[in-house]
Order: structure tokens, then sequence, then C-alpha cells
């Protein structure tokens, strides 16, 4: 991958966030700490991904920028076909089996994993005609599950006393539910829902099982989300502290690069 001269000779990082309701691109010139390119996608309704790999190509047609020579790429899949697994407990040659349970497997599937930290595997299904079409335009790039970005980053936190902490990372009609204490992960899963209480059922619901007060812990919001939100309003009703994740990153933004709200964009600005 090759750069050409001038500014435009910077070292470039590309991160890719691909999801069956939409897509997002972002382009970081590192030497400058600028993110000099930012585009996101939502979809009417979910696509398989036959069409969500026509949409890739159709933007990478319209888009000229995307076009450009970048230096690294990252490709975040965003996706509830995955299970974390305890390291100790992890066979690479028996991946398949971990997911058994949670989705149903096709023969023509292909098995990814990511290697969270020295106790957690994450075991998931990439798309894979996505993963072609990004090698045939780019050769060598990294590709990780959303999940794993996300937890990844929260472990990376300095380390609190003050007890468990909930992280939600919303998306139009889902979230990843991160709890950490004391730098450990204690809990993380996804949860799709359809309407205000089905978002809110499944957050109290997990936080009963796992024995925790809203009246005590503190939930921390990112993502697809803002005061303004149904879900939030709802929420702010039942748990006590409830919070937005502050500053995440260090980067500046060229002014047609900088979203609306730079939270909703965490996992993609993270994976730089």
């Amino acid at each position: 991958m090759v750069t050409t001269n001038n500014k435009e000779n910077s070292y470039k990082k590309m991160s890719i966030q691909v999801s069956l309701n939409g897509l997002s691109f972002c382009i970081l010139n590192q030497d400058e700490n600028e993110i000099c390119y930012f585009k996101k996608i939502d979809f009417d309704k979910q696509l398989d991904p036959i069409k969500l790999l026509a949409k890739i190509e159709l933007t990478y047609e319209q888009e000229d920028e995307l076009n450009q020579p970048v230096n690294e790429v990252t490709v975040i899949y965003n996706n509830s076909l995955f299970s974390l697994v305890p390291a100790e407990l992890f066979d690479e040659e028996q991946a398949a089996s971990y997911l058994k349970f949670n989705t149903r497997i096709l023969k023509t599937d292909f098995i990814a994993f990511d290697q969270i930290n020295e106790e957690m595997v994450n075991v998931y299904i990439p798309y894979t005609n996505i993963s072609n079409y990004f090698f045939d335009k780019y050769g060598e790039f990294e590709y990780r599950h959303s999940l794993s970005v996300l937890i990844d980053s929260l472990l990376k936190f300095p380390k609190e006393t003050s007890g468990p902490k909930l992280y939600l990372h919303a998306h139009r009609n889902s979230y990843e539910l991160v709890i950490i204490e004391n730098a450990k992960l204690i809990f993380a899963n996804s949860f799709e829902f359809d309407t205000k209480e089905d978002f809110l059922y499944y957050l109290l619901f997990t936080a009963e099982q796992l024995n925790l007060n809203p009246e005590k812990f503190e939930l921390v919001l990112m993502g697809d989300i803002s005061r303004d939100s149904e879900e939030y309003k709802m929420a702010w009703d039942y748990i006590k502290n409830i919070t937005f994740m502050g500053p995440f990153h260090p980067f500046s933004f060229t002014e047609k690069a900088k979203p609306e709200d730079e939270l909703s964009e965490y996992l993609l600005i993270k994976s730089l």
C-alpha cells in the first residue's frame, strides 16, 4: 500500500465498521494526529451479507476519498455471532463448538477469534465475502469483532476500587453491555431491543442476576445514545448514577471529517 507525496504522503490509518444495519469509515493522518475523513451510512432496514457487500462497493464508487492510498486498515465486524471463551479452555481446533449453541453455523462460515487478554478469547463469525473484498482492495488488513475492541479499550482504563462499573455501548436497535470491576471483566454480552422497555429490561435483568444494586452502581453510556433518547430517559428513572463517557481520544478533526457526535463513533475511533 503506497502513499502519495507532500501532506498526502503522511502515514494514514483507516478504520471501517461493518454491520448489517450500516457502515462507518474513518481515516487518520497519523503524522498530523488528525482524522481527515469520516463517513457514516445507516440503512433503512437490516441487510444480508450479499446486499451489504453491494452497499460497500457502491460506497467506494461514490466516495473518491475512500480510494486514497492508506498504510493500515482495520475492519470491525459488529454482529451477534460471537461467544466469549476463557483462555484456559480455548482450543483453536474446536472454535466452531463454542458458537454452535449461540448461533446457526453454516459449512461455509469461517470462524475467527480475538485474543482479548490473557484470560479471554472472543470467537466469532466475520462476513467472509466482505473480508475477501477488502483483501482484494488492500491486501493484508486487521479485523476484529466490535465487542473485542470495546472490552480491550475499557480494560485499559485506570483501575478503580469503587465497585463494578457498567459500560453500555448503544446502537440503533442493540447494545453491548460490559461490566468491569478492579480492572477485571465481570460480564460482556450484546442485546437486541425493539422498545425502550426492552432496552431497560435487559439492563436491569443483568444487574439483578449479578446482584448489582441500581442505587449504587455507575452506568457509563456511549455510542448512539444521548440525553434526548427515550432509552436514556427511562433508564434515568431506575438507575441513580448515569454518566456519559468523557474524552476518549487525542485526535483532532478536519472540518469536513468531524462527526456530529464523537461518542457515537467510539469503536471506530478507538480502533485507530
